[in-house]
């Protein structure tokens, strides 16, 4: 007898915010987002990314754990985003997971990558395993979990890369700060939902 599996899922959220790197970000790629973070759950509790540490301080970055309520996301109400949903396997879903407890407890070994964000505007690929920008973070994670959402290397991965592999799993697309209105309007929370339930993210 063929045992059923519960289908697991992770999230990625691209996100636009208004401070001043990101728009530099935005001006240069022309694309219209800035930031890509990974999270283990629907409602983005578990989430994480490389980015700033403290809210007033851009260049004292690293690994860090998100929170669309606090820091950046909590003082920016107007931050725009799209959160898409990608199917795994349990297997892949483990994998990830230990692959980002490997950043939560080695979290002051890591670095902002800054020399590889200039390098992907040139089309350089930079990494050494210790430092990472958002987007190559995410997409290192997803490799190292054997999910391959594209063939681009991890130091070449901008934002927009994930929304041109992941449009068809976007769940939603609007203000960040009433994303989880948006899930409470439906009955959703981490056990699940209903898939027809979703409309069409546009």
């Amino acid at each position: 007898m063929e045992v059923q599996t519960e289908q697991r899922y992770i999230y990625v959220l691209l996100s636009r915010t208004h401070t001043v790197p990101a728009r530099l970000i935005r001006l240069f790629t022309k694309e219209p987002y800035s930031h890509a973070s990974i999270a283990l759950d629907i409602e983005l509790k578990h989430m994480y990314s490389f980015a700033r540490k403290r809210i007033y301080n851009p260049f004292d970055c690293g690994f860090i754990d998100e929170n669309i309520e606090t820091g950046i996301f909590g003082r920016d109400k107007n931050t725009y985003c799209s959160v898409y949903e990608v199917p795994v396997t349990e297997e892949q879903y483990q994998m990830l997971e230990e692959e980002i407890n490997v950043f939560i407890k080695n979290r002051e070994d890591y670095r902002y990558n800054y020399t590889g964000l200039v390098g992907v505007m040139f089309g350089k690929n930079i990494e050494d395993g210790r430092h990472f920008f958002c987007s190559q973070f995410v997409s290192y994670i997803f490799y190292k979990s054997g999910i391959m959402l594209h063939s681009k290397k991890s130091g070449l991965t901008r934002p927009y890369d994930f929304h041109i592999q992941l449009k068809d799993k976007r769940i939603y697309k609007g203000k960040l700060s009433e994303y989880r209105n948006f899930l409470r309007m439906r009955g959703v929370c981490t056990s699940g939902y209903l898939k027809e339930e979703w409309p069409q993210a546009m």
